[in-house]
């Protein structure tokens, strides 16, 4: 957003917002991942449901986009179809619009699936979209769209069995939609524009395989055009080649739709303006040459760049080939034209064709329309009646203007006369060419962005600041400058460099960028590329030379190149050294300027170099504080001419290239010649006086001569004192024989050499030394024949040099009457080297020995072979020492003697051997073509010959030859393809050797990675080299740049891996590494080609890096330096270490004491354990203790070894009985410390470990914490009903929880038929008495006083009650109201607060029974699901870990005493098991390894029978498990079977571990055949003294763990809350009912004057609390097996519950029971909702007694239960508490309560009348009513 100044970055699951000034984080927005499935309609699809399974899926962002005229950013993402989202402009992480629309009630808007599939629904599936700008006066912005088909039949669809296509209805290629988020939103994202069915293309389904679209960009061209000029949105995609075809091709296509034009102007329908042609960049050299694919484009002015590529068959590890072309918009403008005039006007059918492809569309061909002239507008765009989509069959072709592999992406901008094209490849690099105007690159540069990450196909310039590129890679953006100017540092340099940015900023003197340099908009500030290095500021200097001795007033500065007028300017001249003079310009410039400058003063002049007779000095023009131009002059001095050349000092003064002058007569060089005497002066050197060359003759050594030495033009020095000088020490008198000739007398000269030679000079005599000129200096060779001349052809081979010798038992000097030179002996052969040859010859065979002839001539024809001649090579003769000669070819194989004849013949002792040299084969036959490889060429008589070459391709040598008489081994050079060549192998030249030799050059090595990627500085740590064809790699070295040390080899483990040992290093610094394959430099060829580009960047681009870091830090426990230890005893040593980032492993260390190794035990980020159990030498007495790290070695300590004691003792018996007691006593001191100390060691290594189990532990458990919670929610979403029980079910087990349901309540007791009239009559009769409220009362407290009626009575008694009197509530709440206030009375009295908190009355169980019947429909309505939910989390938790199937303790667990204490190591194992039973065939069941059998068992019944009420469910012991291990093996599984382990006398319990089931494995389970079973009942009642499944029950002691009891707490925290936060989940009802309940106990305790609120407060809660919810209604309402593990869950949860509702503070500390510990926490939190509930209740409106009693009425109703049964059972207790014969204690407490006092039953409202009941004797079994009740 260049307005704004922002970036937006849409990345996988996020997106960013970003300042444009420096990318930092303004705002982000997470999008994913989101729960998905791509055959699901959007969640936002309210009528659309979905059965797939929805997974985890992350958001690839497909459409990022800016409307900038509503203020909105569109983004779209590949989750819920391509579901899109309107964000707002300047913060992302807002929605601007909420989609789909809220609308309301009235206008309720319509969503369909078109709507919200918008973008393609896969990450690798391409979208484009574009931003349509409203026309002038029209609506909203509209959204162009192309998105990939992921449909049915497409490679993106996902394999299922479903063929639900959501996209190919919904989604079309190709769309316009709405975008107007201003008008209708029920519009937004629709087709519907107007008109409406035209604004998609989209391909029918039958034609969507040969037209597979990819987009590759969207874009509007002109984006900005000018009044008049149409602009148009154009689609760059691909055609994808066929699958499997081979002759498909990849086609590239443009597409071009026209935009509303004007105001009022209408949208174009999209079918009718869409056209498509092909784009073809192709070179010249056919097919092969052809770029199919369309990889990025990038419109610039006037033409459409693209880079293409030529896709690769197979995935290819080299870049696929790329090129970038261009397309001109004026040539797609005229093809369109053209088309729809062959179309419409004059068909052509090889021109043009509608897409009959397309579902839209009125004609199926092109069609010419009568009598019609098309306007331009409609060959441009179309018209209502040519509503055809077109393709235009012939591509627009263009000629790559650029290739390299691998290029992404493009970017182009123009600048300066250049184009400037920026090129992203799949290696994270920036590629950047400058064009000029005819498209020629005239330079290139390289930039790494993120090695290794492609470059995206997207690349933007910054709109604010043009001069930044943003691109992204992989996983980062880049801001990239456009240019690095500021690398050139002259003016050549920056216009030489041809970059299109770049340019010279003349004033400031730098390489910039023209909106960098100031004024540069105006002439000759700014000097850009396009003007060539001739443009740039140069400067010439006037004079260009002065001398040192003139005084100058000035100098003239001539000015050119392209620089701005500088009149005026403040100048200076700056000579460098701070030394500068004044400057101006005079005048205006025509072409060149001149300025005028002052010489630096006299003084400041710089020295003069050694033997030099001139300075330069560099001057510049300062302007500004720069130096904007520079020029360099000279400074000479003529008088330093005859210093430099004293020799010639005439002739170098005249030649020098300085106006100077010789003065003859001063012997002087001088600048002015009126300084010179009147004497002739020379003119020119050659009238200089000089000596002339003239030839002697040698002399010998000691020999007195006169030498006449000619001279020139040396009359003006006749007669002039001269002397002969040979050098410092050699000077002799010189006498002038006349004026152009002097004698040099009696020269003698002296040498000890074999010869010597002396330079001849005259000399003036006198100081200081003069001489006469000399250029071509006489020479004198002066010899020494005793020197140099060992034997008599040597000796006599000096006359050739002028020597005059004679051998005479040495070499002498000839005297003048001795005779010429006579004979030598014969020549003496010594040695011939090599002794053999090929037959071809050419051999150079080398002869070394003494008098081998004089001179070359007298053995020129005189070496043989036997009889083949050798010919001498002159070049190689030395005289009489050694002869070479090249060997003639031999007829056949022979051996013979060398003979060498001059004047006489010497033979050589050793014979040279004619052979045939013979090549077999090579090995190896194969290598890298970078070359390296060390190949071995086997055969015979291989050693033959002076020159052997190998020439591998006939043309490159072998190098580094090595070869014996059997084989060859040379080095291969490097080959330019991966082919097979020609090995030559080719002796003295001549013909290759016979032997077919083939060498294949094969694909480089490839290193893909290293590991790790840090060392220590002093280097040797193991790093990994991973990559491909590591089995041609011979040796590979490993070197480090710049802070590396000596390179180190490195070792092939096989064809992908290689280990080297890191180098050491000089500092801690991170430096690339390079690599040496076969000693040659690995390059990565993916890179080759770009940094040929420049290989400036090559050092830049180095893929692999060593951090390197200080080396690790180690010290003893107690950092002690010497540590004591006794032979024979173990030694554990603990090293500590200081903590550093090297991220060592294990066996990178090796601990060593003396040469014994450590064994290492455990190591930790700190500490280091090891221990040696080897005995220790005592020789040495101390040992010493380093640790090393690969190069590092550190010296911990030293070791001292103590010696033997037995001396000692003996020495100190013989000494004193009390001197042994003490030593006695101090061994016995002595062995306790070491055993302490021992002990100390060992305890410490074990609290190491115990520390390193509890972090694991904690670890675990942390992890737990964090996926546990996830896991359980997912695995908990339970589709099908929850098995509630029936209410009749639900009663029993409320009201008789100790009793399995039977016949008490359900049937009556079996009686004889004779007695049931009777007993029928007696049962009426008793009910009707309990009807009576009186009787029901008395008769209840009567019962209560009696003794031995325990609570258990008491209890079934209230529930008997209840069953009878269940159809009269009312009746049974007025009972329950009167004796609670009798309870209340009592209570008051004593301590009231302890009433309601247990139940041991008759009337507490009726109030827990009265509260279950009301409870019960709220039960199954609310509370019942989160209690079920929360049993089956419990249970699936349990499941999750190990359980004891014996014991029942488990791993996971909230009750302290069914913890499983032991660390069991359990894996879940997936089994895919089939039963035939719970309407379900197959399921994968999740069981863990440690599972018994029986426990497998109830899993799986669990999994296939979820849907099933527990009471429904097969047992355990009731089906067998069937394994198929194999096709043709199964085994049935039991818990014990003659494979059971046994352990200290106990049978294990058979295990999926102990069968060793796969993971996966097929199981089969059918109900038990009962007349063969075996099983063992239930495995919880085996004996633990004789089985045993995890631990035995003596092993599994409870012991305290808070940190186990502590792990779980967090899932069935979260259903508590819910439980707790009654006010959401609790009808009004239950409202009403404790509300009724609350205000009768608040008005009772009104009346007993009981104010303390804490007393009503604690009735509520143990009436509510502990009798309603002590177990929850879990176990009553639902019917699922209920669980010792619930049972002990649930008293956790409970005891939280009741502690929540207690007003009383906790006291807990350390010793406190965990039950209590767990939740003490949030007891507060939930205290709080506890009295925010009882606050709600109390401040509820009172419920009236109508009310209650009208809802007790409906509930009565409700009745399953057979009363006459509870009559009888309530009946036996009136019946046992009288004695026969006695007066009934019943009766007795019924005359002592109201009924005997006085109250009769006839009084009005007792309605009870006198009854007498009679029956017949009858079974006991029936309740006997025959002695009646008497009032």
């Amino acid at each position: 957003d260049g307005a704004a100044g922002t970036v937006y970055l849409a990345a996988v699951n996020r997106l960013y917002q970003l300042s444009g000034a420096n990318l930092s984080l303004e705002a982000e927005a997470a999008v994913g991942p989101v729960a998905d499935s791509p055959l699901c309609h959007a969640p936002q699809l309210p009528q659309a449901s979905c059965e797939h399974p929805r997974r985890l899926t992350d958001n690839y962002n497909k459409i990022l986009q800016l409307d900038p005229g509503q203020g909105l950013v569109v983004v779209c993402g590949s989750i819920y179809q391509g579901f899109c989202q309107l964000r707002r402009r300047g913060n992302i992480s807002a929605v601007a619009v909420a989609f789909p629309p809220a609308a309301p009630p009235a206008e309720p808007v319509a969503v369909f699936p078109s709507m919200l599939n918008v973008a393609a629904n896969h990450a690798n599936a391409s979208t484009v979209a574009l931003v349509l700008p409203p026309a002038a006066g029209a609506g909203g912005s509209r959204l162009l769209v192309g998105a990939t088909y992921t449909g049915y039949g497409s490679a993106f669809f996902p394999r299922n069995r479903s063929l639900e296509d959501h996209r190919f209805e919904n989604t079309p290629e190709i769309s316009i939609r709405s975008l107007d988020a201003r008008g209708d939103l029920a519009k937004l994202f629709t087709f519907d524009l107007n008109p409406s069915d035209d604004n998609i293309l989209k391909i029918k389904q039958g034609a969507k395989e040969q037209h597979k679209l990819g987009f590759v960009s969207a874009f509007l061209h002109p984006p900005d055009p000018p009044p008049g000029v149409p602009s148009y949105a154009y689609l760059a995609l691909n055609s994808e080649a066929r699958a499997g075809d081979k002759e498909s091709q990849a086609r590239s296509l443009l597409a071009r739709i026209c935009l509303p034009r004007g105001a009022g102007g209408d949208a174009k329908k999209l079918t009718e303006s869409y056209i498509q042609l092909g784009l073809q960049c192709a070179g010249g050299a056919g097919r092969g040459d052809l770029y199919s694919r369309l990889v990025s484009v990038f419109p610039a002015r006037e033409l459409l760049f693209a880079v293409f590529e030529r896709p690769q068959g197979a995935p290819a590890a080299r870049a696929a080939p790329a090129a970038l072309c261009a397309f001109r918009f004026a040539d797609v403008r005229a093809a369109i034209r053209a088309a729809r005039t062959a179309c419409f006007v004059e068909p052509a059918p090889d021109v043009v064709a509608v897409l009959d492809s397309v579902v839209q569309g009125t004609g199926p061909a092109c069609e010419r329309k009568r009598n019609i002239q098309l306007q331009p507008e409609q060959l441009d765009c179309g018209a209502a009646h040519l509503q055809h989509p077109l393709s235009i069959l012939q591509p627009l072709k263009a000629t790559p203007v650029f290739r390299a592999p691998g290029l992404t992406s493009v970017a182009v901008a123009s600048a300066n006369n250049y184009t400037a094209v920026f090129l992203g490849t799949v290696n994270g690099r920036l590629l950047k060419i400058s064009m000029n105007e005819s498209m020629q690159v005239v330079s290139r540069r390289v930039v790494t962005v993120a090695y290794g990450e492609p470059v995206h196909h997207v690349m933007q310039f910054d709109p604010a600041d043009p001069g930044y590129l943003y691109l992204m890679t992989s996983h980062q953006m880049t801001k990239v400058k456009v240019a690095a100017c500021e690398v050139h540092s002259t003016c050549a340099d920056c216009v030489g460099a041809a970059d299109a940015y770049c340019g010279w900023c003349t004033l400031e003197t730098r390489c910039s960028r023209q909106q960098d340099c100031a004024n540069a908009s105006q002439p000759h500030f700014w000097t850009s590329a396009s003007e060539g290095p001739s443009r740039c500021p140069a400067m010439t200097v006037l004079p260009a030379e002065i001398d040192v001795r003139q005084e100058y007033p000035g100098m003239i500065l001539q000015i050119s190149g392209s620089l701005p007028s500088l009149r005026g300017v403040e100048m200076a001249c700056d000579y460098g050294n701070h030394v500068r003079t004044e400057a101006r310009v005079p005048g205006p410039a025509y072409g060149h300027q001149i300025a005028y400058c002052n010489l630096l003063p006299r003084d400041q002049f710089p020295p003069f170099p050694p033997h030099q007779d001139h300075v330069t000095v560099e001057m510049s023009v300062r302007v500004n504080g720069h130096s904007i131009v520079s020029a360099n002059f000279t400074i000479y001095d003529c008088s330093r001419v005859g210093q430099v050349y004293p020799h010639t000092a005439c002739t170098s003064c005249l030649s020098a290239q300085w106006p100077c002058f010789w003065c003859t007569q001063q012997h002087a060089c001088v600048s002015n010649q009126s300084r010179c005497d009147a004497s002739p002066n020379p003119s020119s050197p050659q009238d200089c006086p000089q000596i002339l060359p003239s030839p002697l003759a040698p002399v010998p050594t000691g020999g007195s001569q006169d030498i006449l030495v000619p001279l020139a033009n040396a009359a003006f020095f006749h007669g002039a004192a001269l002397e002969c000088s040979f050098g410092p020490e050699e000077t002799f008198e010189a006498v002038w024989v006349n004026q152009s000739v002097v004698r040099c007398n009696q020269v003698v000269l002296h040498t000890t050499q074999k010869s010597r030679v002396f330079s001849l000079s005259l000399q003036l005599q006198g100081r200081p030394a003069r001489f006469l000129d000399s250029p071509d200096p006489i020479t004198v060779e002066v010899y020494n024949c005793a020197m140099g001349s060992p034997d008599c052809s040597q000796c006599l081979g000096r006359e050739d040099l002028g020597h005059l010798c004679v051998w005479n038992d040495g070499c002498r000097l000839r005297g003048p009457l001795q005779p010429l030179s006579g004979t030598c002996p014969a020549p003496e052969i010594r040695m011939i080297e090599p002794l053999s040859g090929p037959l071809d010859g050419g051999t150079l065979l080398t002869i070394r020995g003494r008098n081998l002839g004089r001179r070359l001539s007298d053995v020129a024809q005189g070496v043989w072979i036997g009889s083949v001649a050798c010919e001498p090579l002159a070049d190689r003769y030395t005289v009489s020492e050694e002869i070479v000669c090249a060997t003639g070819p031999a007829p056949g194989p022979f051996s013979d003697v060398v003979t060498v004849n001059a004047s006489k013949e010497g033979r050589s002792r050793e014979r040279f051997s004619y052979v045939l040299p013979q090549v077999q084969f090579l090995e190896p036959d194969k290598g890298p073509k970078a070359g390296g490889t060390r190949i071995t060429i086997h055969g015979s008589d291989l050693h033959v010959g002076s020159e052997l070459q190998v020439l591998v391709n006939n043309s490159d040598p072998c190098t580094e030859l090595v070869r014996t008489d059997t084989s060859i081994t040379c080095t291969v050079p490097s080959g330019a393809l991966a082919a097979p060549v020609s090995v030559c192998v080719r002796f003295e030249r001549r013909g290759c050797a016979r032997g077919n030799l083939i060498f294949e050059y094969m694909q480089n090595p490839v290193i893909t990675a290293i590991s790790p990627r840090r060392s220590p500085v002093s280097g040797g740590r193991t790093i990994t080299v991973a990559g491909e064809r590591f089995h041609m790699v011979q040796n590979v070295s490993m070197a480090v740049h710049h802070i590396g040390k000596e390179p180190t080899l490195c070792k092939v483990l096989n064809s992908t891996l290689i280990t080297c040992p890191s180098p050491g290093a000089l500092s801690n610094a991170s430096a690339p590494v390079d690599f040496f394959i076969n000693g040659r430099a690995y390059t990565d060829e993916a890179a080759v080609a770009e940094e040929l580009l420049d290989p400036g960047e090559a050092w830049r681009s180095r893929r692999f890096r060593l951090d390197y870091l200080p080396n690790p830090q180690f010290s003893t426990a107690k950092r002690e330096k010497w540590i004591k230890h006794h032979p024979g005893e173990p030694l554990t040593l603990v090293i500590h270490k200081e903590q550093d980032s090297l991220g060592l492993e294990s066996h990178e260390y090796r601990v060593k004491i003396g040469q014994v190794a450590c064994d290492i035990q455990i190591i930790s980020d700190r500490v280091i354990h090891c221990s040696v159990n080897e005995s220790l030498g005592t020789a040495e007495g101390q040992l010493p203790i380093t640790i090393q790290v690969g190069n590092f070695n550190q010296t911990l300590a030293t070791l001292q070894l103590g010696g033997s004691e037995t001396a000692i003792i003996v020495s100190i018996v013989i000494c004193s009985v009390l001197l042994l007691l003490s030593v006695v006593a101090l061994f016995v001191f002595c062995t306790k410390s070491r055993r302490a100390e021992r002990y100390w060691q060992k305890t410490l290594l074990q609290m190491e470990e115990m520390e390193s189990q509890i972090r694991e532990e904690i670890r675990k458990g942390f992890a737990e914490l964090q996926t546990d919670m996830t896991d359980l929610t997912k695995e908990l979403n339970r589709s099908q009903g929850i098995p509630f029980l029936e209410y009749k079910h639900f009663v029993t087990r409320t009201f008789f929880p100790k009793v399995s349901p039977g016949p008490r309540t359900h049937l009556l007791p079996q009686i004889p038929e004779s007695c049931r009239p009777n007993m029928e009559e007696g049962i009426s009769l008793f009910s009707s008495l309990l009807s009576n409220k009186h009787f029901l009362v008395v008769f209840v407290h009567a019962l209560e006083q009696q003794k031995d009626f325990a609570v258990r009575d008491r209890c079934s008694l209230a529930s008997l009650l209840t069953i009878a009197l269940h159809g009269k509530l009312e009746y049974y709440t007025s009972i329950m109201k009167e004796l609670l206030v009798d309870l209340i009375d009592a209570s008051a009295a004593k301590n009231p607060k302890l009433m309601l908190r247990r139940t041991e009355s008759v009337v507490e169980k009726m109030l827990t029974n009265w509260m279950s019947i009301c409870m019960y429909s709220c039960l199954r309505e609310t509370v019942g699901e989160p209690f079920f939910l929360l049993l089956c989390a419990i249970k699936q938790q349990v499941n999750k870990g190990s359980i004891d199937a014996i014991t029942g303790k488990a791993r996971y667990t909230l009750n302290e005493e069914w913890l499983l204490r032991e660390n069991i190591e359990a894996k879940p194992r997936n089994l895919n098991v089939s039963f035939q039973g719970c309407g379900m065939d197959s399921l994968s069941v999740r069981a863990m390894d440690t599972d018994t059998l029986t426990q497998v068992k109830e899993k799986i019944l669990e999994a296939f029978c979820k849907n099933v009420p527990y009471s429904q469910w097969p047992r355990a012991e009731d089906v067998d498990l069937e394994w198929f291990a194999s096709s043709t093996q199964s085994y049935i599984l039991r818990d014990l079977d003659d494979t059971s382990v046994v352990e200290d006398g106990r049978k294990k319990l058979n295990t999926l571990a102990h069968y060793k089931i796969p993971e996966g494995a097929s199981l089969a389970m059918s109900l038990t055949d009962k007349k063969d079973s075996n099983t063992l009942g239930r495995v919880k009642d085996l004996d633990t003294e004789k089985y045993f499944h995890l631990v035995s029950a003596h092993w599994a002691e409870p012991k305290k763990s808070h940190r186990q009891s502590h792990r779980k707490k967090v899932l069935p925290e979260i259903y508590l809350t819910r439980l707790l936060s009654t006010k959401g989940t609790l009808q009004k009802f239950l409202d009403d009912l404790f509300k009724y309940f609350f205000d009768f106990l608040e008005e009772q305790a009104e009346k007993r004057g009981i104010s303390d609120p804490d007393t009503l407060h604690i009735w509520k809660t143990n009436r509510c609390g502990r009798a309603g919810w002590r177990r929850g209604p879990g176990p009553f309402v639902l019917d699922i097996d209920k669980t010792d593990h619930i049972d002990a869950w649930l008293s956790v949860i409970a005891q939280a519950f009741i502690d929540a509702c207690s007003i009383s503070d906790l006291q807990l500390g350390k010793d406190s029971p965990t039950n209590k510990l767990l939740y003490a926490k949030e007891i507060p939190e939930y205290r709080k909702i506890v009295q925010r509930y009882y606050k709600q209740i109390q401040d509820m409106t009172p419920l009236s007694e109508q009310e209650m009693n009208a809802h007790l009425a409906e509930e009565s109703r409700v009745t399953e239960f057979n009363t006459n049964v509870a009559m009888a059972e309530i009946y036996k207790y009136a019946k046992r508490y009288r004695s026969p014969g006695e007066r009934p204690r019943v009766r007795d407490g019924l005359e002592q309560g109201e009924w005997g006092a006085g109250r009769g039953p006839s009084e009005p409202g007792r309605g009870a009348p006198a009854l007498t009941l009679r029956a017949p004797p009858c079974p006991p079994t029936a309740p006997s009513l025959a002695s009646g009740v008497e009032p």
